[in-house]
């Protein structure tokens, strides 16, 4: 598997970067997961959008569904389409509202995933997590299917006993790591700290940190991270980061 960053600040974005979204691929197969503000353009100089072959979406805050809107127009309007098929955006649908705007006619179409169920797509299972947010959104488990690596992506969420176990010697490990070690009050995202915590219980590989703050030193933020996660190797998400897993 190759994980591409294609955004990854957590809110808006800045300084050029857009918010959530990243491109994974295996056998060919490429999915996007979530779709925040710039992606389509982080896409474009990436991989042609239209050779997606999937979007999957962990909820459906502005920062991570943006650009799925001009992503759905680029697919209905763009003149080198390759064939008469549209793309499939998996999403939950305990908000129907958003869901059903998943559909566009001619280009895409929105299909309910089951967070009880694990999902089969392309060279991925996928399994879910519900997760500790304002709005109903779910971690993701990704395996490789050929290669039984394993990707763990916890979305939005506040820190959490149940992340360990679905984490657990993930190959790979991305957080969102929103927030400093010394944010106090109510949290929905998790600190430095909680991230390092997390990929050390979990006895991960490697540790990726994403839904970054706009603002602030991210090394002094990898730095915490670091503190509690050991000896884990950790990488600060950037525009265009390749991982291999």
């Amino acid at each position: 598997m190759k994980l591409t960053v294609l955004g990854f600040l957590g809110g808006y974005p800045a300084h050029g970067n857009g918010t959530s979204s990243y491109l994974l691929q295996s056998a060919g197969f490429n999915l996007l997961i979530d779709c925040g503000s710039a992606a389509l353009l982080s896409l474009e100089e990436t991989l042609d959008p239209l050779k997606l072959n999937a979007v999957i979406l962990t909820h459906y805050h502005h920062d991570h569904t943006a650009d799925l809107g001009v992503l759905q127009y680029y697919w209905q309007l763009h003149a080198q389409r390759y064939a008469e098929h549209v793309l499939p955006i998996y999403g939950h649908n305990e908000d129907q509202q958003n869901f059903s705007g998943l559909d566009w006619p001619g280009a895409t179409t929105g299909i309910a995933y089951d967070p009880n169920q694990t999902l089969v797509l392309g060279p991925f299972k996928i399994g879910f997590l519900k997760t500790h947010h304002p709005v109903p959104a779910y971690a993701l488990k990704i395996v490789d299917i050929k290669s039984n690596k394993v990707l763990v992506f916890t979305a939005d969420t506040a820190y959490f006993d149940q992340l360990t176990p679905f984490s657990a010697r993930a190959n790979l490990l991305m957080t969102d790591t929103n927030f400093f070690a010394n944010k106090t009050g109510q949290r929905w995202h998790m600190t430095s700290t909680e991230s390092g915590k997390l990929a050390k219980d979990a006895q991960v590989d490697q540790l990726l940190l994403t839904h970054l703050p706009a603002e602030g030193n991210l090394s002094q933020l990898k730095d915490e991270a670091q503190i509690t996660a050991g000896d884990i190797p950790i990488i600060v998400a950037s525009r265009h980061l390749e991982v291999t897993i």
